[in-house]
């Protein structure tokens, strides 16, 4: 009898290492889909614009590409130089026909057709896929509501040329998508600013690391394969 005791006892114990072996192999698994998934933020929204070469350019004419969404403009002297110069790193790294950026002027009275075209040649903007946009200042700050991408009021003198360096990254279908962070929660949008950290919690004009410009060119690889 004791030893039939022993026996049930040992089955106790294998049970719980069991349960114990099956949650962290469930942890694994879904660690390992939050590094290799895109979360999906939302559909992209609505958009027509004119690009540099003076055509009209809308959202439907960029389905079946991957393609990155800013707000800029040619003559901001602070982060949209940083921002431009992380986007041609980009554009020269994934160098495809599938993948596209659009840029949109947040002054579009000084970012003519012409204006961007020029703004284009001399950052070294290549692809015939990189469309820099301009149109009605009220319709371009609406859409950047409907991204959630900060942009000033274009009636506040302090405000309207002031907007944020994030980039949206949209997949081939139309939808806005995103990788996880850390803490496995979606990060929504990529930043297109420098760092003077490479876990990129410090901004920095000049800085030497831009963790996002990576981690973007990592998410276009995989919606492209």
């Amino acid at each position: 009898m004791p030893k039939n005791k022993q026996t049930n006892n040992k089955g106790k114990v294998i049970i719980p290492i069991a349960v114990i072996a099956l949650l962290f192999l469930g942890i694994g698994i879904g660690m390992g889909y939050f590094k290799k998934n895109l979360y999906t933020v939302m559909k992209v929204p609505d958009f027509e614009l004119t690009d540099q070469n003076n055509k009209k350019i809308t959202n439907k004419d960029m389905l079946g590409k991957v393609y990155l969404v800013e707000f800029f403009y040619s003559q901001c002297p602070t982060i949209c130089p940083v921002m431009n110069t992380n986007m041609k790193a980009i554009q020269n790294q994934i160098n495809s026909s599938e993948f596209g950026i659009v840029s949109i002027s947040i002054d579009p009275e000084n970012d003519t057709p012409e204006a961007l075209k020029e703004h284009a040649n001399r950052i070294g903007a290549k692809s015939p896929d990189w469309h820099f946009l301009t149109g009605d200042r009220t319709y371009i700050g609406n859409l950047a509501d409907k991204f959630n991408i900060y942009v000033g009021d274009k009636e506040d003198d302090a405000e309207s040329l002031n907007h944020s360096g994030m980039i949206a990254l949209v997949d081939q279908e139309g939808n806005i998508r995103c990788r996880y962070n850390k803490e496995n929660m979606p990060i929504l949008y990529y930043s297109g600013l420098n760092y003077e950290d490479p876990e990129g919690k410090n901004p920095r004009l000049n800085g030497k690391y831009h963790p996002d410009r990576e981690i973007l060119i990592e998410d276009i690889k995989k919606l492209l394969n």
